[in-house]
């Protein structure tokens, strides 16, 4: 009788299911930013959080609408990052807009700063997420669309969608 051997679990996800851990998943997007900037750059940082955000953020209570990152002082910060107060938390709960630090290398913050001197420039959040347990932000460094670049878009999704609507029907009748 063979000897059933116990397979070790791979990086990607316990066992073999990808993201399936509780601390590797995705808690908040921000899909407005892609519509309103071109995204040039993008960066992974840590956030410095209090208890009871931490655990409002494994519930998925995070809104990333209205929120922007700045340096000043040579560190950088989150602000407007919306983390819904925790209901058991009582007298411990946090301010759910208060500013965050992010947890960045100083090289790192002194080329984001240089890059956001630049006009136009901006740091927004794109994601809030969680990686082998901790809580990290994907930061981008974006300039803003005109009018004209979000019309151009939108033209391009609703052309590409035609193709493939065009290719499906015509798959259909087996020409």
């Amino acid at each position: 009788m063979a000897r059933e051997t116990h397979k070790a679990p791979d990086r990607a996800g316990e066992g073999g299911r990808q993201g399936d851990r509780r601390g590797d998943r995705v808690v908040a997007t921000n899909r407005r930013a892609l519509h309103d900037y071109h995204v040039e750059e993008r960066l992974e940082a840590g956030l410095v959080l209090k208890g009871t955000e931490v655990k409002s953020l494994r519930d998925g209570k995070a809104q990333l609408a209205d929120s922007y990152a700045v340096v000043e002082g040579g560190e950088a910060y989150l602000y407007n990052l919306h983390i819904s107060l925790y209901d058991p938390g009582n007298r411990f709960n946090h301010d759910p807009t208060r500013k965050r630090k992010l947890l960045l290398h100083r090289k790192e913050i002194r080329r984001l700063f240089g890059q956001v001197e630049r006009k136009g420039y901006t740091l927004i959040p794109l994601r809030v997420y969680f990686e082998r347990g901790y809580a990290k932000v994907t930061i981008g460094v974006a300039r803003g669309k005109r009018e004209y670049d979000k019309r151009h878009a939108i033209a391009e999704r609703d052309a590409a969608r035609d193709v493939r609507r065009a290719l499906r029907e015509r798959h259909r009748r087996g020409d």
